[in-house]
């Protein structure tokens, strides 16, 4: 059993607090559980909530030392931490434990000197403050979540939810995470350099969106679809489409086409014995070479590797 941690540190926002332990006990291998959620605080009891109201944590900080994750969640404790929880979190991080944080979370792996010199994100209303108060952080405003490796960090409230099943994904791969989106109900394959902000998905002009045409394509991954295809679906210019897309999506149609193929190659690995050629061909990619390319680049294994890594037959 993998052992997540979630540090609650006051006042602590309940939603994000939620997020770890709903995704988490979700994840199955084979039909077993594969994590354990634990809540720890550094004053055990009554916990403030940023909402006004407390919710009650039994644990304190010394199940830190026995964790395999941490999860820092948000907090209105922006401006000056306590003393007794950087302290941890240090000692977490020299030991290798692996640290995320949930929204101003990362105010917290700043204030203990995690994030110096690292690519990190926070909840886009609080940027302007994280690079003034912390300009040693490599920060990327614009994106729903960062992992550097050991630490890994994340926008705000839903973003979360994104980083967590992400999580789940890196350690179990895409099966077992997109069983977990579907649980949780929430979409399992946004990457994590998405834009925090998406504008609406019904364009005013017409009232509707190219999720029909998403859906159309996503039955199509291995034929070759162009952009001038996908416009034709939707019955709508290569520049409409473009502009739509990405004010839907936060990228470009074929930025989105090239991750369901990857994603699609990643499930086939997983659940299937098919050739790499073959599964490069049923996915769009093409050939082996391109498949190997697209996915070193993207998650940095082999197809062969992350076949060994995660096939489940």
């Amino acid at each position: 059993m993998h052992r997540v941690v979630v540090l609650a540190v006051p006042p602590v926002t309940t939603f994000d607090l939620a997020i770890p332990e709903m995704v988490f006990p979700a994840a199955r291998v084979d039909g077993e559980p594969v994590y354990e959620v634990v809540v720890c605080t550094p004053d055990p009891g009554a916990v403030a909530a940023y909402t006004g109201r407390a919710v009650v944590v039994d644990h304190g900080l010394e199940q830190i030392a026995t964790a395999d994750t941490v999860i820092v969640t948000g907090t209105g404790a922006r401006i000056e931490g306590d003393p007794r929880v950087l302290d941890t979190l240090r000692a977490a991080a020299a030991a290798g434990t692996r640290i995320a944080s949930i929204c101003t979370g990362a105010f917290v792996l700043a204030q203990a000197g995690l994030l110096t010199g690292r690519p990190a994100t926070t909840y886009w209303l609080y940027s302007a403050e994280m690079r003034e108060r912390f300009p040693d952080v490599d920060l990327q405003p614009d994106v729903l979540f960062v992992d550097d490796g050991q630490i890994l960090t994340s926008a705000g409230l839903a973003a979360g939810l994104d980083l967590c099943v992400y999580i789940v994904r890196r350690d179990h791969g895409a099966t077992v995470a997109n069983a977990v989106a579907r649980l949780a109900v929430v979409a399992p394959l946004r990457p994590g350099g998405q834009a925090q902000f998406i504008e609406t998905p019904l364009p005013p002009e017409t009232g509707t969106s190219l999720a029909e045409t998403r859906a159309w394509a996503l039955q199509r991954l291995d034929q070759p679809l162009t952009l001038h295809e996908l416009a034709a679906h939707a019955h709508v210019s290569t520049r409409t489409l473009t502009r739509r897309f990405r004010a839907e999506t936060g990228s470009s149609p074929l930025q989105w086409l090239l991750h369901q193929r990857v994603d699609r190659a990643r499930e086939l690995l997983e659940a299937t014995d098919l050739p790499v050629p073959e599964i490069a061909r049923q996915s769009g990619l093409g050939t082996a070479e391109s498949l190997r390319l697209h996915l070193m680049r993207r998650h940095g294994l082999t197809p062969s590797a992350y076949r060994s890594t995660f096939n489940r037959r």
